[in-house]
């Protein structure tokens, strides 16, 4: 069943990530859509929620929700699919630019590509740019990488951290520092993050995808999966050749 209702205190499109990705994680939603327009968000559950809970998910510093009275034009499934998350044709487009430049890259002059130094600036490349996107907002990103990290759900602060360590370890994987370390590191975090992602599409609920920040729409999906556990056997590989 679909419910609509006023939601007070959301200004910009970092408010409306906020509130989605705090009320999808409620148990018994299975899908939000949020706007600045009236009704401010469409709420998919499974049975009744009260506002009690609504509101305790929003928490009580800045978003109000309360019931949507609506005008003569009822809300429309085409308008809550619009606010769906866009394709995945971004974040197949990053990669492809990442895997074509780190391949370049690491071909020596007589033609022959060297494998390791592949890898190493793929996930140089990987890192820095995430990163980039998921600093554009990190508030944002905090917000949508708890609802299904499996350590943000628990240690909000740990959503705050991660970009940051993704750039430390792409500067790391860029400049060859500790390449043991890094590896073991970076293995260490795609294993949290797999578990997460992997969890997360089992229980088929519809998330945004933050690997990209919240700049740009994503769902969570097979492709996020294959990135991570794609990073996570890099890893491994380097960590034996070395």
């Amino acid at each position: 069943m679909k419910h609509a209702y006023s939601i007070k205190g959301m200004t910009c499109t970092g408010c409306l990530t906020t509130v989605k990705n705090r009320l999808v994680n409620v148990s018994g939603i299975t899908d939000v859509a949020v706007s600045l327009a009236s009704p401010q968000a469409v709420i998919t559950m499974n049975s009744h929620i009260p506002l009690t809970v609504l509101q305790d998910a929003l928490g009580s510093d800045k978003y109000i929700i309360s019931a949507y009275t609506p005008p003569a034009v009822a809300v429309s499934d085409a308008a809550v699919a619009d606010e769906k998350p866009a394709s995945i044709y971004p974040i197949l487009l990053i990669a492809g630019y990442i895997t074509g430049i780190s391949f370049l890259s690491a071909v020596s002059v007589n033609g022959t590509p060297d494998m390791m130094k592949w890898m190493q600036l793929f996930m140089a490349g990987f890192f820095i740019v995430f990163s980039g996107f998921k600093l554009l907002n990190i508030h944002a990103f905090a917000d949508g990488y708890a609802t299904y990290d499996v350590l943000a759900s628990r240690w909000h602060g740990y959503g705050y951290i991660y970009p940051f360590m993704e750039l430390g370890l792409g500067i790391a994987y860029l400049t060859g520092f500790a390449p043991v370390v890094t590896n073991a590191i970076t293995l260490i975090v795609m294993v949290i993050s797999t578990t997460g992602v992997a969890l997360s599409l089992s229980r088929r609920k519809n998330i945004q995808c933050a690997c990209l920040g919240t700049i740009i729409k994503l769902p969570l999906s097979s492709v996020t999966l294959t990135e991570d556990v794609t990073m996570l056997v890099m890893s491994v590989v380097m960590l034996m050749l070395l």
